[in-house]
């Protein structure tokens, strides 16, 4: 009937998938079809291979000369850990030589101690940098000075030998001047009354054949003999100085020490033994030998305060050094004539 209304059918709630296909429209997917590629294997890179070339076969003869002198100079090349072994002299030279390739700048910064200006030839590629010409300049000094030492060396070596004919400046009493604890040490405490005596004896005589002089008349003999006297007061009293300087040192050493009592009585048993020990005629020798050694070094380094070393180290007489290698040369070869000489005679 019209006007009626049609009652409508009871709706059923769509499934899951139903509702999935309303909300998500279908996606068709069309296959790709990839090319085929085919496997190609290649090869393995090397192991232990290093990033820089350090191939010393193709090293100048310039490098080689290099690093051997970096190498014996005993240098360390490379920081190591305690306990590592240590490198050989092979390890060394690849190690140097990578340093020298990769930064030759840094290599002559930090090796230019032990290189002289023959290995400056090494780093003509670098030449042109500021660095590289300062560290070639403190070359150039290094090798001038080192020989300039050679040079004042070898003058005094010729003074030396000069003055030990001369038979004054080396004899006892002077040494004794210059050095009284040092000879106290070595020979002085070793002495015989007797023996101190006749030493004080000697240097009363010198000051007496001095006095006989005619030149000097008189009052110069007088004057010589004071002098000696005055000399010898002198000698005690800067001996009794050093003596108690060294003593305060020892002093300071065995308080600095954890173990003081321990140390004082070992001490104190030591220097009974010292006391009580008496060298025999060939170890006095020996103790002579060693103290005439000593002072000949001390001059040679230029040690002996008084003694006006300008005169030597300035004076052309000395530069002959032929002459100086020459008689070093007869001497050592006489001495070894009279080592086989006495066996033969005994």
């Amino acid at each position: 009937m019209w006007g009626e209304i049609e009652p409508r059918g009871k709706i059923l709630p769509k499934s899951s998938e139903e509702s999935a296909k309303d909300n998500h429209p279908t996606i068709q997917h069309n296959p790709v079809i990839l090319p085929c590629i085919p496997y190609i294997e290649y090869p393995k890179p090397p192991q232990n291979t290093q990033v820089f070339q350090d191939d010393p076969s193709d090293v100048t003869p310039d490098v080689h000369t290099l690093l051997d002198v970096v190498v014996a100079s005993g240098i360390p090349v490379k920081s190591q850990q305690v306990g590592d072994a240590e490198l050989t002299s092979e390890e060394c030279r690849k190690e140097l030589l990578h340093q020298y390739r990769s930064k030759p700048l840094v290599f002559l910064e930090r090796y230019h101690g032990c290189l002289k200006p023959m290995h400056l030839q090494a780093f003509v590629h670098v030449s042109t940098d500021p660095r590289a010409q300062h560290y070639s300049e403190v070359i150039q000094k290094q090798v001038s000075v080192s020989t300039h030492k050679k040079q004042v060396r070898n003058q005094r070596y010729a003074a030396l030998r000069d003055l030990q004919k001369g038979g004054q400046y080396f004899s006892d009493e002077q040494m004794r001047m210059r050095e009284p604890l040092l000879y106290e040490q070595y020979i002085g405490q070793y002495l015989t009354d007797d023996q101190v005596i006749e030493r004080a004896q000697e240097a009363m005589l010198d000051g007496a054949q001095k006095s006989t002089d005619p030149s000097q008349g008189a009052t110069g003999g007088l004057a010589n003999l004071l002098l000696n006297s005055y000399q010898e007061h002198l000698i005690q009293t800067r001996l009794e100085e050093e003596q108690i300087k060294e003593a305060g040192a020892e002093e300071e050493e065995e308080e600095d020490d954890d173990n003081v009592e321990d140390e004082d009585m070992n001490g104190k048993e030591d220097k009974v033994h010292e006391k009580t020990w008496e060298p025999t005629s060939e170890e006095k020798a020996l103790l002579r030998e060693e103290f005439i050694s000593q002072m000949y070094q001390h001059f040679l380094d230029g040690k002996d305060k008084d003694f006006n070393y300008s005169e030597v180290d300035e004076n052309p007489d000395y530069d002959n050094l032929d002459i100086v290698n020459r008689d070093a040369e007869e001497k050592y070869f006489d001495e070894d004539d009279e080592e086989e000489d006495e066996p033969m005679s005994e």
